[in-house]
């Protein structure tokens, strides 16, 4: 057929059933994006003779003789598009992997349509925004402003490429050669793999090999990934012959073409011998129940046995005592780029991966251990990474791969589908934790106790890290002499449970922050004045687990401030009245480590180049957390220049020091210390070299963005490289971090609802946020993140949940019906900061990127509860639930 692409003729046979997306990217169309391949998520939006259309369902045969724009020729000879350059002014993404779509169908919308956004954005999805940024974006609402400062609204280095479609995703790379890893998956819980039977695969034309559990390494390891491997415990095979969750790998098939792999995968002949499985975690603390892990005693993962005080004699004493169980369901990541990866062997025989990974460096150390590879012959790269929320900080997928290319000897590319990442990753651990609360006549706290069961699935991979975490900021927010915690993580034959935004803290805080507002209740207190009473305080003890080594300390605090701020926003508009609707407020707060325990390593090295501009090289990963960004403010206001003259090199093991990795809110307060580091060694470094040459007193030596001033002198940056480099100088400078000591942040989060009686309908009217973020190095970076973070938090509270069949296996595995929140979703939020200066973070700034999600249920449960007396304890909060509590009442 012969058809035009943003103004340029092709012609092309398309495969039967081919759709639009997939031609498009075969002609390097690399900005038409795979989010779904099922018309729900809009990553994929092109316009077809000026229409926007999913190109994912639109067959390719039916651009014969049209003409297609994708976002690469949505700009035009005068420059971009005016929805590109209102994309870039408004920082309308995070992770900007929906955002060729969002623009495609934001630049289509006519006049009635842009009043009517909740329905004409539908059809497109972002998991990281919240959305505001992008109604701004549409909205032409610009937040940019010039400046070169830390606390400057500076557009994301990466911006122009987001928005044109040119900035490089983990896929969007062509190789000569590639072949194709398709996975089948075990349909039963708990199995043993008796024989695989490979014969028809092996005779399909196009087939290149079958991986089964004879042709995998027999070392176990994790896929969870820590600094200290010793975090967890490796109980994983690459393929295993016992099976422990429906939809665990079985063997692969690797093949010229995604469709003949599948056939392959279909071909397979496999006979197991089914076991019994345990998939509730209280029936896996039974005696006699199926083991999950047959070298365990028991389904028990992890335990926590701590008091400190004596919390018997502290409830005895107690006047007022509140004792309730909440439970926390599996909600996924649901970030648009899944699970995946590319690699090959390069001539010297060196494994090269490109992977949308958090943790490059941690991953490649696993690999070379796991195949017993030196690990100067593994390199793994990150493009720009589509999302993580944690689900990347695991090893998923590159494992099977680089198997796939030893056996090989060929390119090979694993990319997970839809289907696969809901059914086949990991999850929020669920949780049901039992909370005890006991104070005194005026509502001062005598005693904690919590008592938590976390179902961790079928593996380890962060069981401990979780409990842990979980545990210990959610209790260490309030102070108390006596608290005692009972905790256990529990195996069951479901899907492995991971590290998920909060790591743990969203589901002991809905219990405890929902406690607390009943104990204020008994107390006769209002929700704001018993937290005032009870909350930490500058000096009090940071540790709530007496037996957990802890290594935090106060770089600031702004509790205080953030409960002050959302009290004042919340109050400042008086209760509505809508007939027939119930009105309440509610509160909750949370406090968060600012970094994850036990050593977080990262280095930066920063380069004056011949141009003038600086090159700064950090492992950092960027997946919509706003390092780039940072890390380009931080060493520009070292190096009193621009953010624009920062040229970064990020996440790459061959080219890079190393880098622990993007999690734990690590990518500000870890790797933007080590680059703000980096950036005043080398500016210290150019002030003294330039003293000595100029022969000028170092007093007399000032950077400016593109020169040196010494005394009277200007040089050039230019000219003064060409002079240090004569002289033999190398003009680079490099900043080390360890991660330690770590400092504490603190959120809260504030609801006005009104709920339905007639139909369990609960409406957000105010949404209110405040937060402890040291100084703000770039304010509309980071309450994007905050925004993002209360937006899938709510997705959480109220709709999201995975849902799972009689066999153990996800029955949901979609967006068509597992509901992310949509533009018609959400409620404005505002965001407030507190005013505070962190003397451990670089420029004062702290953490902010997963603390926001963690008092949402709580709040906004708190809020139900005093709009209806009904105290709902078990998220998500459908509908269907509220509707039944008025019906019972």
């Amino acid at each position: 057929m012969k058809f035009h692409v943003n103004g340029e003729g092709f012609e092309a046979t398309p495969a039967p059933g081919q759709c639009l997306r997939t031609l498009l990217r075969e002609l390097g169309m690399f900005g038409v994006k795979k989010g779904c391949d099922a018309g729900d998520c809009g990553a994929c939006t092109v316009h077809v003779d000026g229409n926007p259309v999913h190109s994912c369902l639109y067959p390719a045969i039916r651009a014969q003789g049209r003409h297609t724009t994708t976002i690469e020729g949505l700009a035009n000879k005068h420059g971009l598009h005016p929805a590109q350059q209102s994309f870039i002014q408004a920082q309308g993404f995070q992770c900007g992997f929906c955002t060729a779509g969002m623009i495609m169908t934001a630049a289509a919308l006519n006049q009635a349509q842009l009043a009517e956004l909740p329905v004409a954005l539908k059809g497109n999805l972002c998991r990281c925004t919240g959305y505001r940024a992008i109604a701004d974006a549409i909205a032409g609402i610009s937040h940019i402003k010039n400046g070169v400062a830390c606390g400057t609204n500076v557009p994301a280095p990466a911006s122009h490429g987001i928005v044109t479609g040119t900035e490089r995703f983990t896929f969007d790379i062509e190789i000569d050669g590639l072949l194709h890893l398709k996975i089948l998956r075990s349909p039963y819980a708990h199995a043993f793999i008796t024989a695989i039977d490979t014969a028809a695969a092996l005779a399909i034309p196009g087939v290149a090999a079958v991986l089964t559990y004879e042709d995998a390494p027999p070392h176990k390891f994790s896929t969870a990934r820590h600094q200290d491997p010793a975090d967890d415990r490796p109980d994983t095979l690459v393929l295993d012959r016992v099976i422990r969750f429906a939809g665990q790998r079985v063997a692969a098939v690797v093949a010229i073409s995604e469709k003949i792999a599948e056939a392959g995968c279909n071909a397979l002949k496999v006979t197991y011998e089914i076991l019994p499985a345990v998939t509730d975690p209280h029936d896996a603390l039974k005696p006699d129940a199926p083991r999950v892990h047959a070298d365990l005693p028991s389904n028990i993962s992890a335990t926590i046995d701590s008091e400190i005080g004596d919390i018997k004699t502290a409830f005895a004493a107690a006047t007022h005592i509140y004792e309730g169980t909440y439970h926390s369901q599996r909600i996924q990541h649901a970030h648009l780029e899944t699970h995946g990866a590319v690699g090959w062997l390069d001539e010297t025989g060196t494994l090269r991966i490109r992977s949308s990974t958090q943790t490059p460096f941690l991953t490649r150390d696993a690999l070379a251990t796991l195949f017993e590879l030196p690990r100067d012959k593994i390199h793994i790269a990150c493009g720009r990474v589509g999302g993580g929320f944690g689900g990347k900080q695991e090893m998923l997928v590159e494992d099977i791969l680089v198997l796939a290319i030893i056996k090989t000897g060929k390119p090979v590319k694993y990319e997970m589908t839809r289907a696969e990442q809901f059914s086949a990753s990991t999850s929020r651990h669920p949780m049901e934790v039992y909370v005890k609360l006991g104070a005194d006549i005026n509502g001062v706290l005598t005693g904690i106790e919590l008592n938590v069961l976390s179902n961790t699935g079928a593996y380890a991979n962060h069981a401990a890290g979780v409990l842990f975490h979980g545990c210990n900021e959610s209790l260490t927010i309030y102070r108390c002499a006596n608290k005692r915690v009972t905790a256990r993580a529990v195996h069951t034959h479901t899907l492995p449970s991971g590290a998920f935004r909060g790591y743990g803290l969203s589901q002991t805080n809905f219990a405890i922050e929902c406690a607390m507002d009943e104990l204020a209740q008994q107390a006769g207190l209002n929700p704001f004045r018993i937290r005032r009473l009870n909350m930490i305080r500058e000096g009090d003890p940071l540790i709530s687990i007496s037996d957990n080594p802890h290594d935090v300390e106060y770089g600031s605090y702004g509790l205080d401030q953030c409960l002050d701020l959302a009290e004042q926003a919340l109050s400042a508009t008086p209760m509505p009245v809508l007939p027939g609707w119930r009105i309440g407020r509610g509160i909750a707060m949370g406090m968060i480590d600012t970094i994850p325990p036990r050593g977080h390593f990262s280095t930066s090295i920063i380069h004056l180049t011949e141009t003038g501009d600086y090159e700064l090289e950090v492992g950092s990963a960027e997946f919509g957390n706003g390092t780039s960004t940072i890390h380009a403010q931080l060493a520009a206001t070292a190096l009193s220049t621009l953010p624009a003259h920062i040229k970064i090199q990020q996440a790459n093991t061959e080219r890079l020091e190393h880098d622990t990795g993007a999690f734990g809110s690590t990518g500000t307060v870890v790797a933007g210390l080590a680059t703000e580091r980096a950036a005043r060694a080398l500016a210290s470094k150019i002030l003294s070299l330039a003293s000595e040459y100029f022969e000028v007193s170092l007093e007399l030596c000032h950077l400016h963005s593109d020169h040196v001033t010494a005394g009277n002198l200007a040089i050039p940056l230019t000219e003064f490289f060409l002079v240090a480099k004569s002289h033999g100088h190398d003009l680079s400078g490099t900043g080390h971090v360890n991660g330690t000591p770590r400092s504490v942040a603190f959120n809260v989060q504030a609801f006005q609802v009104a709920v339905c009686p007639a139909s369990g309908k609960i409406s957000v009217l105010r949404n209110i946020h405040a937060a402890d973020a040291g100084q703000v190095i770039n304010p509309m970076q980071c309450r994007g993140q905050i925004e993002g973070g209360v937006a899938q938090a709510l997705g959480a509270a109220l709709f999201e949940q995975m849902l799972f069949d009689e066999t153990g296996a996800v029955s949901n595995p979609s967006f068509r019906n597992y509901h992310i929140p949509a533009f018609a979703d959400l409620p404005h939020t505002t965001v407030l900061f507190a005013d505070t200066f962190d003397c451990l973070g670089p420029s004062g700034a702290k953490s902010m990127s997963e603390s926001p999600f963690n008092p949402i249920a709580a709040a906004l449960s708190n809020a139900i509860r005093d709009a209806t007396g009904i105290r709902l304890t078990t998220t998500p909060f459908s509908a269907d639930t509220v509707f039944s509590h008025f019906i019972n009442e």
